[in-house]
């Protein structure tokens, strides 16, 4: 009976040991559970929790299951609030962006009058031998044409003043700043135009017959450079700084990865190097500007990837804006007679460079607004593009022929675009283009059909920097006014799904980094955020309220709401 008794209590301990060896918990260094996961995963799966491990997820799924598995040296209970993978801007200007923050701020401005009651203000303060601001849109005005430079000349006639339109393809300067740039009223640019005021000449054949006078001070597309090309440079100390309130901004809107539209190699070194010593977290797909020295650089070495910095792309500018007429149209502008706009360089240079783009492996991502534009720049990728894994990118592709959208899905080009810019041009777009262009014009339903996919953005600063103002411009095309009350082009609005795979999943596609970012899934980057509104359900109208809690990139808090 004792040795029945002993063998009893042996089988008893070495099951119990043997289970327990069984069940014996991985460490993770974060566990959150409790969550309402939106994964974005491919079957667009809403899960509980997840852990994670060295900046990377190692498992998603209930609380159970994570909870069974894992134990960690932190954990988040979200208590039921909505997780969103970390959230990508596919289309912005982050150097920029974080420049201008320190310049005098022109956004929302609703008449000259104001603009210059701004700068006047942010001139009193300012140490920069130069006055340079950024925000203004006379379409916002009651009048509605562009200014002058005559106010400006007067109030500051020995400090150059250079005032950038919202969309940075137009500009005011004045005269001060006009002279050191050496432009006179005969001056020329290909590309661009320098504005001249029209004054009465004679009468011939009983018509009135106005002529050019002087400058206005209105620059459009690169005659903008002429100006912009002798403004002093912001030293290293500047930029980082910049760089710092661009992230910081950025988290607390939930982003973890912005795509940078054109930067030198100067800018891209430096962010380089505050990456890799901690300092800048943010994760940057950076486009090189179509320029000489990122040619002469980059097309000799090749594409750069760090895990935080990826640089395979190349920047074109077909044509301007549809605000300031640059942008290049089949047939007239509706709203002035003769005119149609214009490409930015020539055709050979488009078809060389983009050819050596081809040639080296580097994705082309180019500027497109008006319908010749985009026709003319999917032509040129259609002759070079052998398959539809080499991603170039339509960056805005706003007015698109419908004969055009097959040029995407036939040869996998991905549409890049920005919901808000329907939602600020809809008040004047119809005037710019008329009754008959407007229906393919911000057309991303139909992109989508066509493309498979779309990669979405906000353009900041052109637009606001805020991800959950694009979200709401998608699906309700609506401003964040909540106007108009039955949405903009409602044929053309996106579901509440593919908006955030356009955020998220289809975003990091378009940048190659699909397999690393873009979904809660396992093995990639663990860079989430927590927000206090379910997006994916709840009214409408409460998604541009919605407020970020907490934004984590690998792993890592870097950003708390207070």
């Amino acid at each position: 009976m004792r040795n029945f008794m002993r063998n009893c209590f042996f089988l008893f301990f070495s099951l119990l040991f043997f289970f327990s060896c069984g069940t014996k918990k991985q460490h993770a260094d974060l566990i959150l559970k409790n969550g309402k996961i939106y994964t974005a995963d491919g079957g667009f799966a809403v899960l509980e929790s997840f852990a994670v491990k060295d900046g990377k997820f190692i498992a998603v799924g209930t609380n159970e299951s994570i909870g069974a598995m894992y134990d960690a040296d932190s954990t988040i209970d979200a208590k039921g609030k909505t997780v969103l993978p970390g959230l990508i801007d596919a289309h912005c200007h982050f150097v920029n962006y974080g420049l201008g923050l320190q310049e005098c701020d022109l956004v929302g401005t609703k008449s000259f009058a104001e603009v210059i009651d701004r700068v006047k203000k942010y001139s009193a303060t300012n140490k920069n031998p130069w006055i340079i601001g950024r925000g203004w849109d006379q379409n916002d005005w009651a009048m509605k044409e562009f200014p002058t430079k005559k106010i400006l000349d007067s109030l500051f006639p020995n400090t150059p003043v250079f005032l950038k339109r919202v969309d940075g393809h137009a500009a005011l300067a004045n005269k001060r700043a006009l002279d050191l740039a050496h432009i006179t009223d005969s001056t020329e640019v290909a590309g661009g135009e320098i504005l001249h005021e029209m004054i009465e000449g004679k009468s011939i054949n009983h018509k009135t017959v106005f002529l050019n006078g002087g400058a206005t001070g209105i620059l459009i597309d690169n005659a903008v450079d002429l100006v912009e090309k002798i403004i002093p440079q912001p030293d290293n100390n500047t930029v980082t700084t910049a760089l710092m309130q661009a992230q910081e901004n950025c988290f607390a809107v939930g982003l973890t990865t912005v795509d940078d539209a054109g930067l030198l190699k100067d800018k891209i070194d430096l962010i380089d190097q505050l990456q890799k010593n901690g300092k800048l977290k943010m994760r940057i797909y950076a486009m090189l500007s179509d320029s000489a020295p990122n040619y002469d650089y980059y097309l000799l070495h090749g594409p750069y990837k760090t895990d935080q910095l990826d640089v395979r792309s190349f920047k074109f500018y077909a044509d301007g804006a549809l605000g300031s007429r640059g942008a290049c149209l089949f047939s007239n502008y509706n709203d002035q007679p003769g005119w149609k706009g214009f490409l930015l360089s020539s055709p050979q240079h488009y078809s060389g460079k983009m050819k050596l783009c081809a040639d080296k492996g580097f994705q082309v991502c180019t500027h497109a607004i008006g319908d010749s534009a985009n026709h003319f720049i999917l032509k040129i990728y259609s002759s070079l593009l052998k398959d539809s894994l080499q991603r170039w990118r339509i960056e805005h592709a706003q007015v698109v022929a419908p004969t055009d959208l097959p040029f995407f899905g036939e040869y996998g080009i991905i549409p890049s675009v920005q919901p808000t810019h329907a939602t600020s041009d809809m008040y004047w777009a119809e005037k710019r283009i008329g009754p008959k262009r407007i229906h393919s014009a911000y057309a991303y339903n139909d992109l989508l059909n066509s493309a498979g996919i779309v990669a979405l953005g906000t353009d900041f600063p052109v637009e606001n920097i805020n991800p959950f103002y694009t979200f709401y411009a998608a699906v309700a095309r609506k401003d964040p006014e909540h106007f108009p009350p039955n949405g903009f082009q409602m044929e053309n609005a996106l579901s509440r799904r593919n908006t955030l795979y356009g955020m998220t999943r289809w975003a990091a596609y378009s940048n190659f980094e699909e397999n690393e970012k873009g979904s809660v899934e396992t093995g990639k980057f663990a860079d989430f955020i927590l927000v206090d509104t379910d997006i994916m359900n709840c009214p409408e109208e409460n998604i541009p309220l919605t407020k970020v809690l907490f934004t984590f990139i690998g792993g890592k808090k870097v950003y708390a709401a207070k």
